[in-house]
C-alpha cells in the first residue's frame, strides 16, 4: 500500500511573495478615488486578512465606511498595476523545489482573489510548482481562511492528517486548526512570532530552508499513519 503524498498549503502574501508595495499602491489608489489623501499610509500589519476587513480598517482612519466602493477601486487598480509590484522571498523558490523533491504536493490557499494569485504566480514563474491555486471568489463563500482551507481539502480529496498549512498570519493558523491541519508559521512575512504563537501555531520557520526538515518530520509521521494494519 503506497503512502499518500504529503500536501502542503501555502498562503501567498507574506509567505511565498512580498506583495506589500503593490497592495499599498492599490490601497492608496482606492482612497484617492474616494477623495482622500493617503499620505504616509502604512498597512503592513493589516496584510493577510480578507480585503474587505483591510479596507474597513483603513477607511476608519479617514472616518469613511464606503467599504464596497473602496474594494472595487482597489481591485481595479490591483488587476492592472498593483499585482506587478510583487517579488518572491529569497530562498523560497529553492525551498519549494526541495519540498517537491520530497514528493510533497503543493497548493496555494490565499485570501487574495484566485485570478490575482494566478497572475502573480505566472509572473514570478512559480505557478507550475503548485497542484492547485485557490483564493477568494465573488460571492464570499470562501472569504474566511477556515472555509477556504476546507474547500481546498475537499476539492483535492486531501486528508487533514497528511497536510500542512504554511502562513505568516494568525488567520492562516486559526483556519488550519479549525480543519485539524498542522501549521507552520513563517517569520519573513507580515506577522510576527507573538501573533503566530498566540494563534496556536505548531512550528515556526525563520527562513524558507527551515520548511524542509519540518516537512520531513511530518512526512515520517505520515508514513506511520498510512502503514497497513497487520
Amino acid at each position: 500500500m503506497a503512502a499518500a503524498p504529503l500536501s502542503i498549503l501555502f498562503d501567498l502574501d507574506g509567505t511565498v511573495v512580498d506583495s506589500k508595495p503593490g497592495i499599498l499602491a492599490s490601497c492608496a489608489a482606492a482612497l484617492r478615488s474616494l477623495g482622500h489623501r493617503p499620505d504616509s499610509l502604512d498597512i503592513g500589519s493589516l496584510i493577510g486578512p480578507p480585503l474587505e476587513e483591510v479596507m474597513a480598517d483603513v477607511l476608519r482612519r479617514f472616518g469613511d465606511d464606503r467599504v464596497a466602493e473602496a474594494v472595487l477601486a482597489y481591485r481595479d487598480h490591483y488587476g492592472s498595476a498593483g499585482f506587478r509590484e510583487t517579488t518572491v522571498y529569497p530562498g523560497l523558490a529553492a525551498a519549494l523545489d526541495e519540498l517537491l523533491a520530497l514528493k510533497a504536493k503543493l497548493y496555494i490557499a490565499t485570501s487574495k482573489r484566485t485570478i490575482f494569485a494566478e497572475r502573480i504566480l505566472e509572473r514570478v514563474g512559480l505557478i507550475d510548482l503548485f497542484a492547485g491555486v485557490h483564493g477568494s471568489e465573488p460571492g464570499g463563500a470562501v472569504d474566511r481562511k477556515a472555509d477556504l482551507i476546507a474547500d481546498v481539502l475537499r476539492r483535492h480529496e486531501l486528508s487533514a492528517d497528511l497536510s500542512l498549512m504554511v502562513g505568516d498570519r494568525r488567520q492562516d493558523v486559526e483556519g488550519a486548526r479549525t480543519n485539524c491541519v498542522s501549521t507552520i508559521g513563517v517569520l519573513w512575512g507580515y506577522g510576527d512570532r507573538d501573533e503566530l504563537e498566540s494563534a496556536g501555531v505548531m512550528h515556526i520557520a525563520a527562513r524558507p530552508d527551515e520548511l524542509i526538515p519540518i516537512a520531513e518530520v511530518h512526512g515520517r509521521r505520515r508514513d506511520l499513519w498510512t502503514r497497513p494494519k497487520s
